[in-house]
């Protein structure tokens, strides 16, 4: 039977050099009491030092849910860490102290895709050997670019090989063994059988205290309160408490980043439709709107942060809400994916599956269109989402972008033409007043995140879409199709360019409608 302790007495049984599996995503679901107190163990004793840190998803943000900064504040208490994202946030913030250490190549750390990260730990659990995967392949992920690596001293200790396997090529990634699994939950009762009915997603709980716990190692679970045995409802308990070994109550847990507590994240409430904030008029809406006239009714929708993250705002406001199901990666299906720091968690889900599940789905293709974001486009298509060399901080890693877009049937990405560009809507006109400094739209990206040449073999629909234009993905490289009413299609459009863009003979307007207040009588269109 699993022991009540503080966290102070759960992270007194953690060992120096260990390996470390946190179940979090930024400020969602973090086990944040339990991290803090073993980085005051580490302040007072120097111990436990030599961590390697293993985190699907990032563990803590930069507004004031610290996650993985209580152990990367001290030097020494981690060796290495490998993670599907790191704590961000915007350009003018001090870097976290773990961007400080991977930016001074101070620690090995890898920027894994999430759901391999959930595979791994799978793996492990099971005692197999490790994952055979297309997942990366010809990405930063593959060995024969960066290989997950974040610096030199990653570069140098391989995490990732290529292989053959019944005649064909795969990427390897031996298992991950974690001695210890660090989640959170709602409630537990005094057996340690776990439910999270406050919670906004379950992501990875039971795979990581299966990894753990199956390799003789030691499960912390982090919760709001604890209760009597017989009191949480068998088909409530999400971990049983045969898989725990330390409870840790912790009443002033939040739900998630800059939020206490929501009952419409978690599901326990409906929130009504009409107060939710629509988007104001802008460029950015008029992206959205774009992107949202690809849509068709019936489909299942993936989504990313960015411009992209608005589209379930532009279809409630067209009157057009539940006619696509929104997926995203944290678990959430159905409802309205939420913005800024609650982005990863839902309103009025319709469920929420285990994350590990959930990219077991976008894996294999099983959703019909995915709506993300670019930092850069290539002369071949390809997308770099996850490295933004002069302030890396700023992006939080790659995430489930690489797992999500590895065999999606159709893809949009959205942002701006180019970055810190000055631009208004006038008469239905876009009206560019000031280019940005920054080209978006590059010869050759820092890092590939997704692969133009390998999307066309796989035969990917894929569409871009700026306030400017809409352009297409082919075999010979990026073709414009549309043109903003207003752009001047030399100076605004082929001038912004590192690379020649092909023209659509086919060439016309982007739909007046979108740059008018107001509504366009519908997006999707049976």
């Amino acid at each position: 039977m699993p022991k009540i302790v503080s966290a102070a007495e759960a992270v007194s049984h953690i060992r120096d050099g260990v390996v470390v599996a946190v179940n979090s995503s930024s400020g969602l679901g973090c086990p944040d009491a339990t991290l803090k107190a073993l980085g005051e163990r580490f302040a007072k004793q120097q111990s436990p030092r030599g961590l390697t840190m293993i985190h699907p998803i990032a563990a803590g943000d930069m507004w004031g849910i610290k996650g993985i900064e209580h152990l990367a504040q001290h030097k020494g208490q981690i060796a290495r860490v490998i993670a599907g994202s790191y704590p961000s946030g915007p350009s003018s913030s001090e870097p976290p102290h773990i961007w400080q250490r991977i930016i001074a190549n101070e620690i090995p750390c890898y920027n894994v895709p999430s759901g391999i990260v959930f595979d791994m730990l799978r793996e492990a659990a099971a005692k197999r050997p490790g994952t055979l995967t297309k997942v990366g392949m010809d990405t930063f992920v593959d060995p024969g670019q960066q290989g997950c690596a974040m610096n030199a001293l990653a570069a140098a200790s391989p995490i990732v090989k290529k292989v053959k396997f019944e005649g064909d090529e795969w990427l390897y990634f031996p298992a991950i063994t974690p001695h210890v699994g660090i989640i959170r939950a709602s409630t537990s009762d005094q057996r340690g059988n776990l439910s999270f009915e406050n919670e906004g997603a379950y992501l990875g709980a039971m795979e990581i205290a299966l990894a753990a716990h199956n390799n003789g190692g030691i499960v912390i679970a982090q919760v709001k309160r604890i209760v009597e045995n017989e009191t949480i409802k068998t088909h409530d308990v999400r971990v049983p408490g045969i898989l725990i070994d330390y409870i840790v109550e912790a009443p002033d847990q939040w739900q998630t980043t800059q939020t206490r507590y929501d009952p419409a994240i978690s599901g326990e409430e409906l929130k009504p439709l009409n107060s939710f904030a629509l988007m104001e008029f802008g460029t950015g809406k008029v992206i959205a709107r774009r992107v949202a006239q690809e849509l068709q009714a019936g489909w299942a929708v993936n989504l990313g942060f960015g411009v992209s993250a608005n589209v379930p705002r532009i279809l409630l406001e067209e009157g057009q809400h539940g006619q696509v199901t929104w997926v995203i990666e944290q678990g959430a299906v159905g409802g309205i994916p939420l913005l800024d720091f609650q982005f990863g968690c839902s309103s009025n889900a319709e469920a929420i599956v285990p994350s590990p599940q959930q990219f077991t789905y976008f894996q294999a293709g099983g959703f019909d269109c995915s709506l993300l974001s670019f930092l850069q486009i290539d002369q071949w298509g390809s997308v770099n989402v996850h490295m933004l060399g002069a302030r890396r901080h700023v992006t939080a890693g790659a995430g489930g972008f690489v797992d999500i877009t590895a065999r999606a049937k159709r893809i949009i990405y959205s942002g701006f033409f180019n970055a810190g560009a000055k631009m208004d809507i006038v008469d239905g006109k876009l009206r560019i007043e000031k280019e940005g400094k920054i080209r978006k739209l590059v010869k050759a990206c820092e890092q590939i995140t997704f692969s133009g040449p390998r999307g066309v073999a796989q035969g990917q629909d894929v569409t871009y879409i700026t306030e400017r234009c809409v352009m297409k993905l082919t075999p010979e490289g990026v073709l414009l199709t549309e043109i903003a009413p207003g752009v001047n299609l030399q100076e605004n459009i082929l001038d912004q360019s590192e690379f020649p863009l092909a023209i659509s003979p086919r060439l016309k307007p982007m739909a007046a409608n979108l740059f008018a207040t107001a509504k366009l009588g519908g997006v999707i269109h049976a």
